[in-house]
Order: C-alpha cells, then structure tokens, then sequence
C-alpha cells in the first residue's frame, strides 16, 4: 500500500508522524519561585554609636567660659582671658596642661567669683608666694588680714597709689587701674600698639639690656611655650591687668615669683624676632590695650 503512494503524499505523512511524537512528550517549563512563599531578607540596622561630646561642651557660649580653637595653648589662652594658665587648668581639673583639644570648653574665670562681686581690691603679691625665688627680689608685702575672700584668686601686691581725683566714687576700681606703671625698657620705641598687627609696643636696644618690671606683680608664666613670642614673662598686677615681655634672651625670674617694679626680670635678645627689641604688651581684663595710655612720658 506505501509502495503505491506518490511522493507528496509520503512527505504529509512524516510530518503527520513527527508531530505526533512531538505532542507525545511532556513539555519543561523553567522553573517559578513562589516568592509570596519566601520571606524577605530584613536588612539590619547599624548601630547608632554615640558622639563623643568634648569636656565641657554643656558650657559652651556661657560667660566666663572659653571654647578652645585649633593652635590654641593653655598660655595663650590665660593671656586672652587675663588669668594664669595654672589658675585656668586648676579650675578645670586638667591633669595634663598641655593636652587640651578643639571644642573643649574651659572655666576662664575663678569658681568663686559671683556676678554681683565688685572687682577686689590688689592683694599683696606674698599671700601667694611668701618668699621671693630670685636672689635679687624684694620681700613681698604681707597680706591684709581683711582681704575678701574673693580676692584670694589676685595675684597682685597692694602698692597701688591711692586715687587723687575727687570725681573718682569707687576706690577699689581706682586703685586697680592706678599702677604706678613704669617703662621696661629704656630704649626707643620700634613700633607703636595697633590692635590688629601690633598688640603692644616694640622697644630697641642691644641684646642684653635690662627688662624690668613695669608695676609690682607676679610671674604667671616665664618660657617659651607661646609661638611668636620667644622666651616670654608674663606678669599679674592684679584682678585687671596682665603685662607680657617677649622676646628676651635671658629669663630671670620663675613662674609663681613676686616681683617689685623696676626689679630686672629679663634681659633684652631676639628670640622668635627678626631683631633685637623687647614687645611689650598690657591686657586689661586679658584685652590688648595701648601701653602708651599708661605708661609716663618721657
């Protein structure tokens, strides 16, 4: 009977033949995921680490408080604020002075001082250093049996002349700004005060002329620890006033010293100066003000 059919007709039936065979087998699908079925992968939250806040950050803006800026040094920072750095790193428990860091926040004025406490008056530089560490230096007045209590944190000695003008109605406040100030050096002035370039006065002379004390006061810092400055003393007349020596070649007193006026405390040099002169400063509540408005004319 296949023998008999045409050629057409036997090419029809392969065709018939291998679709046949084909719709026999079972067709594969991919396989589908159920993904109602699998639960999703829940991402977990890093932990949320604290910021570590520097010292004293709850104090930061208040008055009486100073936040520490980068380059800042405890030196500089006393010098700013009017006070002594070992004053400044007592009040704030600081076991290393020279470790402080940005944003820290620091007490730049005595704990016991109160808002409505007048300014004390001087207090003899003795109560806080009964004898005098260079061989040259004068006994220190005795203390005043009724300083106040608030004055302890003065450094000054009580040698101020008293007031003359009758207009004046508050002596202590007087007595403060009234020194007696003299000149630190004898020679010429270099440069004049400019609050912006010049804090104080540049003074010529030779190396190794006398620097001396303007007023009575206390050694607060004696080093070379303030860049810009070289080797440096500073001296605390009282609650108000700071006076700073730069540049010297020779220190002769130490931190903690009494010192009268006139009495040598330096001797002239060049260190971190491109000359030899002696830079001058008075800080008047730890603000740079014109030595020349205190000093006498010459």
């Amino acid at each position: 009977m296949f023998g008999l059919m045409r050629p057409g007709v036997w090419l029809t039936a392969a065709v018939v033949v291998a679709l046949s065979a084909c719709g026999s087998k079972p067709l594969s699908h991919a396989p589908v995921e159920d993904r109602a079925s699998v639960p999703s992968r829940v991402e977990t939250p890093a932990p949320v680490v604290p910021v570590k806040q520097p010292p004293g950050f709850e104090n930061a803006g208040k008055a009486g408080y100073y936040t520490v800026k980068p380059k800042d040094t405890l030196i500089g920072i006393g010098l700013e604020a009017g006070q002594s750095h070992k004053d400044i790193a007592r009040w704030n428990s600081l076991e290393n002075p020279n470790r402080i860091e940005v944003g820290q926040v620091l007490r730049v004025t005595p704990p016991v001082a109160s808002e409505g406490t007048a300014v004390a008056k001087p207090v003899a530089s003795g109560a806080a250093t009964p004898t005098a560490i260079a061989a040259g230096s004068s006994k220190p007045a005795s203390t005043p049996a009724s300083v106040p209590a608030a004055a302890a944190v003065a450094s000054a000695p009580a040698s101020a002349p008293a007031a003359t003008t009758a207009a004046v109605t508050a002596p202590a406040a007087s007595g403060e700004e009234d020194l007696g100030w003299i000149w630190p050096g004898s020679g010429p002035v270099l440069a004049g005060f400019d609050e912006a370039k010049n804090k104080g006065l540049d003074i010529g002379g030779a190396a190794g002329d006398a620097v001396v004390a303007s007023s009575d006061g206390k050694v607060v810092y004696a080093g070379a620890g303030l860049r810009g400055y070289g080797n440096l003393i500073i001296l605390k007349h009282n609650n108000m006033y700071l006076t700073a020596y730069a540049h010297n070649q020779t220190l002769l007193v130490k931190e903690d010293q009494s010192v009268k006026k006139g009495q040598k405390i330096a001797e002239m040099g060049n260190s971190d100066a491109d000359r030899v002169k002696l830079h001058f400063e008075v800080r008047r509540q730890g603000k740079p003000v014109d030595p020349v408005k205190y000093l006498p004319s010459r």
